[in-house]
């Protein structure tokens, strides 16, 4: 899937009303490994992204031969474009930085004979200059587009879907107060086209979007903040309590809490000699 959270519209059957504290527990409960975002399904919605990532990036795995997928997080979105994919490039690698995805990963791609490494988020790629033909990720923790370009073969690809700047920050700043221009900023994608163009890449596309998003309980508050833990550094349950109570009887009151996502299409290219 394209995005976090499911947009599939809800049920027009009532629910039956809980206690603050039910849901709460409930959302505290959730796995929180991988990026597989089923469990949302008719407590939060996201809208797509218009360019669909996951059936661009199939198109493009059936005319790679080494492709490195950055960021994999529990394979999900690599595993469905595989899927999708007329023709399985000859090498395929992924990386991924938290242990529980590793192993999460590695489950779910081995089977399609791809090998999953486990990195660190400040550390250089581990493999040779100009290995791969295709780099992808979505949603990747950043961009380190010096190793990007390095690992990439003359005329190679880097196409990938980032996080935007000051997404969902409707929520963060519901818990965070206002955040400063310099932390809204952050992704911005002129930014990045500058990072990347500086680390000799060519951009071919880019494009951004920024989506509506709805948490229809506290569950899924809960679970979302416990998940994509940079929203809200160090959010459990005990130290919000106050703010994630005022935000149920919002919630009951007036309806869905609204926010929006930000996301942007990469596409780059490693210049031949």
């Amino acid at each position: 899937m394209d995005q976090p959270l499911t947009d599939q519209p809800l049920t027009d059957q009532q629910p039956t009303r809980r206690s603050f504290e039910e849901l709460v527990a409930e959302g505290a409960a959730v796995p929180t490994e991988g990026w597989d975002f089923s469990w949302f399904e008719g407590r939060a919605t996201e809208a797509r992204p218009s360019w669909g990532y996951a059936r661009s990036m199939a198109r493009r795995l059936a005319g790679a031969q080494a492709v490195l997928d950055i960021h994999t997080g529990g394979g999900e979105v690599l595993d469905l474009a595989l899927g999708e994919a007329t023709r399985a490039p000859t090498l395929t690698v992924a990386t991924e930085v938290w242990p529980p995805n590793v192993a999460k990963a590695t489950a779910r791609l081995r089977p399609r004979g791809v090998a999953v490494v486990a990195t660190r988020d400040d550390a250089p790629l581990p493999f040779a200059d100009a290995t791969f033909d295709l780099v992808v990720a979505r949603h990747p923790i950043r961009a380190d587009w010096p190793e990007i370009t390095r690992v990439l073969q003359p005329g190679g690809t880097y196409f990938a879907q980032h996080v935007g700047p000051a997404s969902v920050f409707e929520l963060v700043e519901y818990f965070l107060g206002p955040q400063p221009d310099q932390i809204r900023s952050n992704r911005h994608p002129d930014r990045e086209r500058a990072e990347a163009e500086a680390a000799g890449l060519e951009i071919v596309d880019l494009r951004a979007e920024r989506l509506r998003m709805e948490f229809h309980d506290i569950a899924a508050v809960v679970h979302f903040l416990r998940k994509v833990i940079w929203m809200v550094p160090g959010f459990t349950v005990e130290k919000y309590e106050p703010e994630l109570r005022s935000l149920h009887e919002r919630i009951e009151s007036q309806g869905p809490f609204v926010a929006h996502s930000s996301r942007h299409l990469v596409e780059a290219r490693k210049p031949r000699p």
